[in-house]
C-alpha cells in the first residue's frame, strides 16, 4: 500500500484545487490547507503572502507541498493593476513557501508549484518539450520568475513547476467558452489553425496526483498528448453542447479587442509535449479532447 502522506495546499479552493483536494483525501491522504481568512476548522492555516507570513512549524510537520495560487487568467480585462496581480499572486506566495521551506528543520520532500505553459510564447511549427528554452511576452516572462521564485527551495526539496494548458472542465478558460457556446455565440477564433495545449480536469488532478510519489523535478509540461487546434477545441465544444458554431472572429479584431490576453491566451501557437510525463509513466485517461469534452459535459448534463 503506498505511504499516505500529510500534504498541504495553497490554492485548494479554486477550480484545480477543489477537485485535487478531493482526491488525495479519497486516496487517504491528510490534507491541510493555506487560508487568507480566519480558519474554520482544524485543516486550514491561516498565511499572509503579501507580508511573506507563515507558519514555518506548519511546514516542518508536512510532507509535500502543493502550490495552486495565482489570480486567474481569465479575467478580462488585464488592465495595469490586473498585471500586476496576477504577478504577485504567484510569486509572493510561491516566494514565501519556499523561504519557509528553506527555513524549515525538517522541510517537506516535495513541493509541486504551479507554472503555465504560457512559459513558451507563441511558437507556431515547433514541438515544445521541458527542453525548449522560455519564449517572449508577458506570460512567458510571469513563468519565468514564478518557477525562480519556486526553485530557491530547491537545495532542501524536490521542486517541479507543472506547466499546465488550457484544463477542459466546468471552470478556467472554460467558464468563458462555455456560456459563449450556450447561448449560440461560440466562434472560431483567428484562423483557429492555432495550437491550444489541453488538458482534461481529470488528467490535470491525475497527474499532480502522479507526481506527489515520483522521482521527477524540474519543469513537467501538464497538456493532453494529442494536440489540437483551437478550431477543435471550440468546434467540439459546440458539438457536445447541442450548439451551433457559426461565427468566426478574426484575429485584428480579437487583437484589437483583447490585447495582451488575446494574443498570449487565444491566438498563441504552441504544440506542448507531455514528454517527461509520459517517460514517467503517466497514461492519460483522456487522450484526445474530444474524450475531455465529452467526459465533462456528458456528465452535468449538457452533452
Amino acid at each position: 500500500m503506498a505511504a499516505k502522506l500529510r500534504v498541504l495546499i495553497s490554492g485548494a479552493s479554486g477550480f484545480i484545487g477543489s477537485r485535487l483536494r478531493s482526491t488525495l483525501e479519497a486516496d487517504g491522504h491528510e490534507i491541510l490547507t493555506l487560508v487568507r481568512r480566519p480558519p474554520s476548522s482544524g485543516s486550514e492555516h491561516y498565511w499572509d503572502p503579501v507580508a511573506g507570513t507563515i507558519d514555518v512549524a506548519l511546514i516542518d510537520s508536512v510532507d509535500a507541498v502543493i502550490n495552486l495560487s495565482g489570480a486567474g487568467l481569465e479575467h478580462l480585462p488585464w488592465t495595469p493593476s490586473y498585471r500586476r496581480q496576477i504577478v504577485d499572486s504567484r510569486i509572493s506566495t510561491t516566494s514565501t513557501i519556499a523561504a519557509a521551506i528553506g527555513r524549515s528543520t525538517t522541510p517537506p520532500s516535495t513541493l509541486l508549484n504551479a507554472s503555465a505553459v504560457g512559459f513558451y510564447g507563441d511558437r507556431p511549427g515547433e514541438d515544445l518539450t521541458e527542453d525548449s528554452g522560455r519564449g517572449e511576452g508577458f506570460l512567458a516572462d510571469v513563468c519565468a520568475d514564478w518557477e525562480a521564485a519556486a526553485q530557491q527551495a530547491a537545495s532542501s526539496t524536490r521542486v517541479v513547476s507543472f506547466r499546465t494548458g488550457v484544463v477542459v472542465g466546468r471552470g478556467g478558460a472554460f467558464s468563458i467558452l462555455e456560456p459563449l457556446t450556450r447561448f449560440g455565440l461560440g466562434a472560431n477564433l483567428g484562423s483557429g489553425r492555432q495550437r491550444w495545449p489541453w488538458i482534461g480536469l481529470d488528467d490535470e488532478v491525475g497527474a499532480i496526483r502522479h507526481l506527489l510519489t515520483s522521482t521527477l523535478s524540474g519543469p513537467v509540461n501538464l497538456a493532453g498528448p494529442t494536440p489540437a487546434t483551437a478550431d477543435a477545441v471550440t468546434r467540439r465544444l459546440a458539438l457536445a453542447m447541442g450548439r451551433p458554431r457559426i461565427w468566426g472572429i478574426p484575429r485584428f479584431a480579437i487583437e484589437a479587442g483583447l490585447r495582451t490576453p488575446g494574443r498570449e491566451l487565444l491566438l498563441a501557437d504552441q504544440r506542448v509535449i507531455p514528454q517527461r510525463l509520459l517517460a514517467d509513466g503517466y497514461v492519460f485517461r483522456q487522450p484526445t479532447v474530444e474524450d475531455a469534452i465529452r467526459a465533462t459535459w456528458a456528465s452535468s448534463g449538457k452533452a
